[in-house]
């Protein structure tokens, strides 16, 4: 699905929402093995029971990880690229069974930049459980062509 969308085309305040994913067990094994981050916290049971949140969380890398892929599921745009993120906040742990959702708003557009054929488009990423409670949030620096 492509979406060819200006910037002269986004609006302050659009909103888009994305489908849900739920975390596994084998995801934060798999995210442990790409990264390294073996803490107790995320893969030794027995010693979380032992923390306040008594069970595995998962790494807060993963969750932002699963932000920017259910996020770029919402929008195929050939003429924007990504220009990084600000503003990464872990708001709520996350466990293993919980479904995550992103609601992705355009916060702000900001048409003169570095790259004069390019405005940017800062889209704030709110990710959500299954209760709708906020568990990431960030700000997407998006450079989308003037066309």
């Amino acid at each position: 699905m492509e979406n060819r969308q200006y910037f002269k085309d986004y609006r302050k305040g659009e909103m888009r929402q994305s489908p849900a994913r739920t975390i596994t067990e084998t995801d934060i094994v798999v995210h442990a093995g790409h990264t390294g981050d073996f803490s107790p916290h995320h893969m030794d049971a027995e010693f979380a029971k032992t923390t306040e949140f008594k069970r595995r969380i998962a790494h807060g890398t993963l969750v932002f990880s699963f932000a920017v892929g259910l996020a770029s599921q919402t929008s195929n745009n050939p003429v924007a690229f990504s220009s990084g993120y600000d503003r990464v906040r872990f708001v709520r742990p996350v466990f293993i069974g919980d479904t995550l959702h992103a609601s992705i708003t355009v916060s702000r557009l900001i048409a003169e930049t570095d790259h004069s054929d390019f405005g940017q488009v800062i889209e704030r990423i709110d990710v959500l459980n299954q209760n709708d409670e906020t568990v990431l949030t960030a700000d997407h620096i998006l450079m989308v062509e003037h066309g």
